[in-house]
């Protein structure tokens, strides 16, 4: 969000401001991780995937407030739409890697920031899903639903990809791990693809991709301890603060 727009991160994150609390794609999305984080653990069997799915899901939906206006034939579509994704979810994780154990799930990262200007900073994170396959390397995942899929330019793009790039540094630094044995991949569940409907990648993390994440970190950081709160008039469209008294 700050590299989005330093304002906007500063009205969310240190004002508390309320932005985007949420929606029926979200609590889709909420519902289809828990899916597939309890499958992946084999501590959901596959005739109990529609029920669980529908009962995350009106819990989700029930916490958006009862002022949120809920689409009706949108929820049913992806009632529908988690029913036809969720068999795919392990044939394809399977596929993809092989014989696998699961290293963790929903793994906390709280690690110092080391080598930099600032003191006493972690970075915080939650790891989705980490696997280690049977040549000893470790898999790091991260569920992403989306509608058909993603283009090239997605796949691509620096501010998404950077995710699984510090997931992988500070991960390797938890736990004392050769960033050589760690890959990364965002694993895509489609509400709306007529085939595929789950797709792993992998996402290359490599030593120069690192150092620039941890740069663009690092360089936050600083700008927010400097209480620089620049608009980005660019990010301004579609932007829930825009020509508000918060940012008029």
């Amino acid at each position: 969000m700050w590299s989005e727009c330093p304002r906007k991160h500063k009205l969310v994150y240190i004002d508390k401001l309320k932005g985007f609390t949420g929606n029926e794609y979200t609590a889709f999305g909420s519902s289809l991780h828990a899916l597939c984080e309890n499958a992946i653990q084999n501590l959901l069997q596959e005739p109990d995937y529609n029920e669980f799915f529908d009962l995350h899901f009106e819990r989700e939906l029930e916490q958006l407030g009862p002022d949120f206006e809920k689409r009706t034939e949108l929820i049913e579509q992806m009632r529908d739409q988690a029913k036809i994704i969720s068999p795919q979810i392990l044939p394809e994780v399977s596929k993809r890697f092989g014989e696998f154990e699961v290293f963790s799930v929903e793994e906390k990262l709280y690690e110092k920031i080391l080598d930099f200007s600032l003191d006493n900073l972690a970075f915080k994170g939650y790891i989705d899903l980490v696997l280690k396959t049977s040549d000893g390397k470790y898999h790091i995942i991260d569920w992403k639903t989306c509608s058909w899929g993603w283009d090239r330019e997605k796949r691509s793009s620096k501010l998404i990809t950077y995710q699984l790039t510090l997931y992988k540094n500070f991960f390797c630094q938890k736990h004392n791990i050769d960033p050589k044995l760690v890959e990364t991949h965002f694993a895509l569940l489609k509400r709306t693809a007529k085939k595929d409907n789950v797709e792993i990648f992998r996402v290359t993390s490599g030593p120069k991709k690192t150092k620039n994440a941890v740069d663009l970190l690092h360089k936050a950081l600083i700008n927010i301890d400097r209480k620089m709160y620049i608009k980005n008039r660019l990010s301004c469209r579609g932007c829930e603060f825009y020509k508000t008294k918060h940012c008029p």
